[in-house]
């Protein structure tokens, strides 16, 4: 697996994406600056970049993500140490105690049950360690997340009832070409648009389909959700199968009917079971039948692939909201803050 993030050091890690066996320049330098001279010839950094993102599309498109994401992390910590610090000095405070104080009356006690719900929800991730085991270790991440939690809360508050902010900062956007015929939820008209490359067969994919779900019943016709082919074959025999099943589908305006059956059965989608599950989603079995046995979207599903591969997709599920990278089956709130910042940019 690609990503994976820490939830306590050297003891739970829990991944986000599928990966097959992983518009900026860079800080620092322009484009048009040269970065070398060769007799006559001249070398620009955008022209290395260029030949980079050409080249190796997917290392392109992580750096320039990890030098915002680095920015970024670091703005909001300036941010909120300077907003504390204005409110403690309110109070005749230090930051420290003040901080301390107002993160203390908003945390919530971790519970016996809210521990043994996420080991339960995470048992994989435990190599085979009981709940006793394992147990104390949860609870102080839990203890942890609500410290993080208390003080986000906070934060906004102080963002909220402070001075005025400014965030200028933008992320890197990435230009996601979309077809009519691609599958789409959502006003043509959106503010947002979320391009998800998925595949049927990967479990990440799965696990994010709630949070897309629950952003579409939050967000209404502000969000439009479409859908790209993009699987990983050499890991998800069945993948490339199921995503011309689904294009299949398209064809008779039943993709995500049948989007959804085939989510509910990833270990069970060889071709005679996606015509079952296409039936059963109320699609001409015939017509289904004949798209499918003939390869007829295979191509489609191609040059889907090939898409998100100049976009420097590696892993699934990746969402482009607005041409910002969101990779792997990240937290609802983590779709949310982009798309608020989305919505706030648009007014």
């Amino acid at each position: 697996m690609l990503r994976m993030r820490t939830l306590v050091t050297g003891a739970i890690l829990l991944t986000f994406a599928c990966s097959a066996p992983a518009q900026q320049a860079p800080a620092g330098q322009d484009a048009s600056d040269v970065a070398a001279q060769i007799g006559d010839r001249t070398i620009t950094v955008g022209e290395l970049d260029d030949r980079w993102r050409q080249a190796e599309p997917a290392s392109h498109a992580q750096a320039i993500q990890q030098m915002y994401d680095g920015r970024k992390q670091t703005l909001d910590a300036i941010v909120a140490e300077l907003l504390i610090a204005e409110a403690a000095a309110a109070q005749g405070l230090d930051p420290e105690p003040f901080t301390s104080a107002e993160v203390a009356r908003r945390v919530m006690p971790v519970t016996d049950g809210q521990v043994l719900a996420f080991f339960q929800a995470n048992q994989a991730e435990m190599q085979g360690r009981g709940v006793d085991a394992m147990g104390p270790v949860i609870r102080r991440y839990l203890e942890e997340q609500q410290q993080a939690t208390a003080q986000d809360a906070l934060v906004a508050e102080l963002r909220t009832a402070g001075p005025p902010i400014r965030m200028v900062l933008d992320a890197p956007r990435h230009q996601v070409d979309v077809s009519p015929d691609d599958p789409a939820q959502g006003a043509a008209s959106a503010a947002v648009t979320l391009v998800e490359f998925s595949d049927f067969q990967c479990p990440f994919c799965a696990r994010v389909m709630p949070t897309l779900k629950r952003v579409q019943e939050t967000y209404g016709d502000r969000v439009r959700i479409i859908w790209k082919d993009f699987p990983l074959t050499s890991i998800h025999p069945q993948a490339f199968g199921a995503a011309q099943a689904g294009q299949c589908a398209q064809e008779q305006g039943k993709f995500w009917a049948l989007h959804d059956r085939m989510f509910a059965n990833q270990q069970a989608l060889q071709p005679e079971l996606l015509k079952t599950y296409a039936a059963d989603a109320g699609l001409d079995a015939d017509a289904f039948s004949t798209c499918l046995d003939t390869a007829k979207y295979a191509d489609r599903v191609q040059a889907q692939m090939g898409v998100g591969t100049g976009l420097g997709v590696s892993s699934t599920p990746t969402v482009f909201i607005n041409g910002r990278l969101v990779s792997g089956a990240q937290p609802y709130e983590v779709f949310t803050k982009i798309i608020d910042e989305e919505l706030e940019r648009a007014t």
